[in-house]
């Protein structure tokens, strides 16, 4: 996340595909004179910690994997403050030194530090991701400040900053090894960034500014949760449903009864402007009212949330954090230890796809409008039927009718005849469930995931369906990092969000959907692979537009005839999908290309606007500056509106990607170029995974990633393999 979350302290690990949060651990139970004192490093009162709290001591389950069984809502609050308290009494620890700073009393200590907090924390941010309550969200209010407060205690500790400024001084006699040398970079960089440099006054601004951000960005996210209820669509007649398949219906119909709605049914908007539906409803007054539903939340319509004031006040603060601490922009602070280093170059790489997105976009439209014309309806190309009548479009052109499709997408099938397939043909890898780890949820499934010669790596847990108590989205986290400092091995998680089939029928999956699994599972393998002795710079603690390579790249696998044909199996007979509708669908996966990718930009351009406000030049009108921005970048079409809108973008007001959205792309451009090349080598096969693996996948940021990436491509990438894979070519 922005500021202080960047350090290696405090980095939160939560890799996501449609909704990325990096969420900040959150603190709870304590006044905050009790942590922000004089003392820069205040360790505050002991805690008490009884023996029975299972965050007291590592979990004696295999990896350490959560005692789920066990832990309860009021264990976290002891656990959280006494966690502080410790890592604070370590810092203290560091700074009482009499002897000279070295990189092993001062930089592995620190590396050593937070036993107990990362524990609690990695729990902690989990669930309240994946299966949050009212008494989770309470905690997570109430005292989320105490997040800043404790970063803020550490990294603006002048004494402790004075020890790792000496290291970096003097680096290159240290004759530390690149992981080393990478390590003391970063933790150097995060002093500096945090503003341990700045007077005394100056780090009391940042802290109370540190302290805000931190209450506005946990109002935010929980606004969103709140909002996928208040934004749901109520239907009175199943005949209003018409075009949805049986399963939907049901699912509709099951998701009214849950809601105490008897003879109703209940359509969800998701996390993004378009909602699955609108591509199949063939009402188009219920096409427009759930559109509406989805692009018109946070506005305060109705009387409803209104996120426009918290949007407001976050770009002013980042803005004003960023002018201190000596940047032009909250963008220019946020790239400059990523790959893009200036926001100049994140923009010229998205408005230099604009013209040639733009111009397929209007042909897209173009050919919409025929359908429409040819269909004798007389109304003009809205966004709520953009989806549908490109829908209709794509069974003419290629013949794909999804309904016919799905079945062959049964989602164990997907899972193990297609995700773990390839990943075992890939790396020699086997996931084999286990059910004897206690899981947060009964839709959790855990799997050893183990070597070819039978040694494991360490644990997988799988998070498919969609629920009340989920945020939106698709994303991989972790319970435990791997080290080699801390001798741990990876227990990670993938979460989905893919709609529950009503009871006893089959969990049949969209191709998107397939899409995601194979995506997710590609930052699952970048944790689980991490071969790294320092846990700050394990699996995905990489820059932001480096983090979705490895997982974009495994994107591409799914459509591969080859490992197609091994799990697209009609659920019921087993018959392998028909070569001509796999054909079909192959060449599909492309179509409306110019839609999906203008989508993503307008939402990452208007992300990198936000950002680089002055605090003078912050507006006071959310609509009018997202219109104008559109507007001046030559990307206003009105029947494509961006794949997030303000209000609820999440990704950069409640998330780590502030600034940082068009990372998505810029990790494409690499995903691209490098699967073209693996596929020139040989495609799916054990010595291009084991390349990938030893040169990326297990390096996490122990290296400069461009270094990572030249190592396994043999040169830098060039952007043909993205236009191609976009069919923008």
């Amino acid at each position: 996340m922005t500021g202080p979350s960047e350090s290696p302290f405090f980095r939160r690990r939560l890799i996501v595909r449609t909704a990325p949060l990096f969420l900040l651990p959150l603190f709870c139970g304590v006044s905050l004179d009790s942590v922000m004192s004089n003392d820069p490093v205040s360790t505050g009162s002991a805690v008490e910690l009884s023996a029975d709290n299972p965050f007291a001591k590592p979990s004696p389950l295999l990896y350490q994997s959560p005692q789920f069984d066990r832990i309860r809502e009021e264990h976290f609050r002891p656990a959280f403050l006494e966690g502080m308290r410790l890592q604070l009494l370590e810092m203290d620890a560091i700074t009482a030194q009499s002897e000279l700073a070295t990189f092993g009393n001062t930089i592995v200590a620190i590396e050593n530090s937070g036993a107990l907090l990362t524990r609690v924390r990695n729990v902690f941010s989990n669930l309240t991701s994946s299966h949050k309550n009212d008494a989770l969200q309470k905690i997570e209010t109430e005292l989320a400040p105490l997040q800043a407060a404790h970063s803020d205690n550490i990294l603006l500790n002048k004494t402790l900053f004075s020890r790792v400024d000496a290291l970096w001084n003097q680096r290159a006699e240290l004759k530390l090894t690149t992981e080393q040398s990478e390590v003391l970079k970063q933790h150097y960089e995060s002093f500096v960034r945090a503003g341990a440099r700045l007077t005394d006054a100056q780090q009391t601004r940042i802290r109370a500014m540190n302290e805000e951000i931190s209450k506005l960005e946990t109002q935010f996210e929980e606004n969103l949760l709140a909002l996928t209820k208040e934004r749901v669509v109520v239907v009175d007649s199943v005949s209003e449903l018409d075009g949805l398949s049986a399963g939907d219906i049901a699912a509709a119909a099951e998701a009214a009864k849950e809601r105490g709605l008897e003879d109703k049914y209940v359509l969800e908007i998701t996390n993004t402007t378009r909602v699955p539906q609108l591509a199949s409803l063939n009402n188009r007054e219920l096409r427009k009212r759930l559109w509406e539903a989805s692009a018109e939340r946070g506005l305060g319509r109705s009387g409803g949330l209104d996120n426009r004031p918290l949007i407001l006040q976050l770009a002013k603060l980042r803005a004003e954090r960023a002018k201190l601490l000596g940047y032009g922009s909250h963008s220019a602070f946020k790239l400059q230890n990523q790959m893009a280093q200036t926001p100049a170059a994140a923009q010229k790489m998205l408005t230099d796809l604009v013209p040639g997105v733009v111009a397929r976009v209007r042909q897209e439209a173009k050919d919409l409008e025929d359908v429409i014309r040819a269909s004798g309806a007389g109304h003009e190309l809205a966004p709520w039927d953009w989806e549908y009548y490109a829908e209709k479009l794509r069974k003419t052109r290629f013949e794909v009718d999804e309904s016919l499709v799905k079945p062959f997408f049964e989602l164990d099938s997907v899972l193990k005849n297609g995700v773990f397939y390839t990943m075992n043909r890939l790396h020699g890898v086997e996931f084999r469930e286990r059910t004897d780890l206690p899981v947060f949820h009964p839709d959790v499934r855990v799997f050893d995931v183990l070597e070819k010669d039978g040694a494991q790596i360490g644990l997988f847990f799988f998070d498919p369906f969609r629920r009340e108590t989920k945020r939106g989205g698709a994303w991989m986290s972790s319970f435990v990092d791997q080290s080699g400092l801390l001798k741990e091995h990876p227990v990670v998680v993938n979460t989905l969000n893919i709609p529950r089939p009503a009871a006893g029928e089959p969990a049949l999956v969209s191709f998107d959907n397939v899409t995601t699994l194979f995506h997710e599972m590609g930052h699952g393998l970048h944790g689980l692979f991490s071969n790294v002795t320092y846990p700050s710079v394990a699996g995905t603690n990489t820059p932001r537009d480096f983090v979705e390579f490895p997982s974009t790249f495994q994107e591409d696998w799914a459509i591969q005839p080859e490992i197609l044909a091994n799990y697209a199996r009609h659920y019921k007979t087993g018959e392998a999908i028909p070569k001509e509708l796999l054909d079909k669908v192959v060449k599909a996966s492309r179509f409306n290309q110019g839609f999906d990718t203008l989508e993503y930009l307008s939402a990452a351009i208007l992300d990198l606007e936000w950002h680089s406000l002055a605090p003078d030049q912050v507006p006071s009108d959310v609509e009018a500056f997202e219109a104008a921005t559109l507007k001046k970048y030559g990307i206003d079409i009105a029947a494509v509106p961006p794949r997030y809108r303000s209000a609820y973008f999440a990704h950069i007001w409640s998330g780590g990607y502030s600034s940082s959205y068009y990372a998505y792309i810029w990790s494409e451009v690499l995903a691209a170029d490098a699967f073209a090349h693996m596929i020139a080598t040989g495609g799916c096969t054990a010595e291009n995974g084991a390349r990938f693996r030893a040169e990326v996948l297990s390096r996490g940021n122990s290296r400069d990633p461009m270094e990572s990436y030249k190592a396994f491509r043999g040169s830098a990438p060039t952007v043909d393999g993205l236009l191609i894979r976009r069919g923008l070519k």
